[in-house]
């Protein structure tokens, strides 16, 4: 996938990008964003999409765990966090569910994915277990548990993993009963 400004940069004319989603050999994926006509796509595209439209955005919350493989359900919206010193993003399509957190929160717990050549930031799972307890409100405290039993019970992660971000991100007073009752 490659943005629209890429291909100014790399000399590309706007006539030529033009030609090229004309004649079938580019594919508009979105508002300034563009790709081979050739490749498949795979699942996680909208995590890739989103990444390329929203650079600094790390993809968080329940399209973490849904990346991870710790729930089924699938988001209608793809939660990223942003920095709160940014702006909200203006992304038309696809749905985008921006949270903003502070810097601690934001830096920790971040690993890059390539998904369809697309380098991809997303909460590893043990910080995205210890958001999902933070922002329950949003989630649903359901989703949280079962995330967080899914987790110890498929060994993503250790209990001690996760005390050790809750603590960073004070939010141990939240997480703790929860990981004592799943440790039974």
């Amino acid at each position: 996938m490659v943005r629209r400004r890429e291909f100014l940069c790399s000399g590309v004319a706007p006539e030529t990008l033009a030609r090229l989603v004309r004649k079938g050999r580019v594919c508009r994926v979105a508002r300034g964003l563009y790709q081979k006509a050739t490749i498949q796509p795979v699942a996680e595209r909208t995590l890739a999409e989103v990444s390329k439209l929203v650079p600094r955005g790390v993809i968080c919350l329940v399209s973490a765990l849904q990346f991870h493989g710790l729930t089924s359900e699938v988001p209608a919206q793809t939660w990223i966090a942003i920095p709160s010193s940014d702006w909200k993003p203006t992304v038309a399509y696809p749905p985008v569910n921006a949270l903003f957190f502070g810097p601690k929160s934001y830096s920790a717990g971040i690993e890059t994915h390539r998904i369809e050549r697309v380098p991809v930031r997303i909460y590893g799972v043990a910080k995205t277990i210890v958001d999902c307890f933070r922002y329950r409100n949003k989630v649903g405290i359901d989703l949280a548990l079962d995330a967080l039993r899914r987790a110890l019970a498929e060994s993503r992660c250790s209990s001690d993993d996760i005390l050790a971000l809750a603590e960073k991100l004070r939010a141990a007073r939240v997480v703790v009963p929860y990981l004592e009752a799943a440790a039974r």
